[in-house]
């Protein structure tokens, strides 16, 4: 074995004799058998562990050793064993620049892997509870992943020898250009991720922007869908929606209701006094309402007017026109109790009549 060594040593390649080599084969075997050996009893114990918790940490972290590619560690060991093997400085440098090539390939699988989950198990956990965060996790999982490549890109260049610097100056001449052309898409996206972080709607919640009024079914990079009362589906540019006025139904913690009742001028007093008491109770008997007031309001042209107003302690609209539709029916009923009459227009003409002349007498 000892001359099979000195044997060896005799003879050079690339720089290094094959002892050396020989070394290296070997250290690279050691290192990759005890890589996979580490690889698979973390995972396993990684993959018990995230059953029996509901972090999403140790679930991405599962996700990233299933992603870990084999030639990635026979790679790592390579790198490992040249820095235990004495080669010579330039084939330490191609195989170097080789191991960092495949660690920049692994790191493009492990990241985007972990902005899928993280973005899946993310948007499963607040669904129900945050529906915007769907969207929002959409937007930041494009973003992670641009801004990933860009990066991967960038250091693999810069690994090989390029000068990045004269590249990042050119992309960014380049950026302005096409940001100059593309500034309504851009506009929009920017308008989405506003949409995302400051979140003044989700999907779900009912809209009214100017004339154009719906559900909120979608909320994407450049544009938002609204599903209409009659049954379409309205596109809006999210640019536009951040520019206007925008009335969001869902998030209205109560709705004030003011309405107007009359009666006929023909109606006592006494009746007009319990009016108001009857609207009260009426209210107050219906699910969801809270009452605020009940007055005689005026005198109208040809009606006694009321005004009656409470609030709906729910923002559902159905549920507010059910509600005011019994108090309706149970004003109706009770005035016919009452023998209280609505009043309905009505106008009286005074007519003046001048007495008859005197009859002419024949001369």
């Amino acid at each position: 074995m000892r001359t099979f060594l000195n044997d060896l040593a005799a003879i050079e390649w690339l720089g290094s004799s094959l002892d050396v080599w020989f070394m290296l084969l070997v250290a690279w075997a050691v290192a990759a058998l005890v890589l996979v050996f580490a690889h698979r009893i973390l995972l396993r114990r990684f993959h018990r562990l995230a059953t029996r918790t509901e972090t999403i940490i140790d679930d991405i972290l599962v996700t990233l050793l299933e992603r870990t590619k084999l030639y990635f560690l026979v790679a790592l060991s390579l790198y490992i064993a040249v820095g235990a093997v004495p080669l010579s400085e330039q084939v330490t440098s191609y195989i170097s620049r080789i191991a960092f090539l495949f660690l920049l390939v692994q790191v493009v699988f492990w990241g985007n892997a972990a902005i899928t989950d993280w973005v899946r198990l993310y948007k499963e956990q607040k669904l129900e509870e945050d529906p915007g965060a769907v969207t929002s996790m959409q937007a930041v999982g494009f973003i992670a992943r641009l801004l990933l490549y860009t990066a991967i890109v960038l250091v693999a260049l810069d690994n090989f020898g390029i000068d990045v610097t004269t590249l990042i100056a050119g992309l960014g001449i380049g950026g302005i250009a096409v940001a100059l052309a593309m500034q309504n898409i851009l506009g929009d996206l920017f308008a989405s991720l506003t949409i995302v972080l400051d979140k003044p709607f989700e999907v779900g919640d009912f809209l009214v922007v100017g004339d154009t009024v719906g559900t909120v079914e979608k909320i994407g990079l450049k544009t938002t869908r609204l599903r209409s009362l009659s049954g379409e589906q309205t596109v809006v540019a999210n640019g536009d929606l951040l520019g206007s006025r925008i009335r969001n139904y869902k998030r209205m913690e109560e709705r004030r209701i003011v309405f107007s009742l009359g009666v006929s001028y023909d109606t006592p007093a006494e009746k007009l006094e319990r009016i108001p008491a009857m609207a009260q109770q009426i209210i107050e008997a219906q699910e969801h309402t809270r009452f605020d007031r009940a007055h005689f309001a005026r005198f109208g042209d040809s009606t006694l007017d009321f005004e009656v107003v409470y609030y709906m302690q729910v923002p559902e609209y159905l549920t507010y026109m059910n509600v005011q539709q019994a108090i309706n029916l149970a004003l109706a009923r009770r005035f016919a109790e009452e023998e209280i009459a609505f009043a309905f227009p009505t106008r009286t003409v005074h007519v003046k009549q001048e007495p008859n002349p005197a009859p002419e007498t024949p001369g």
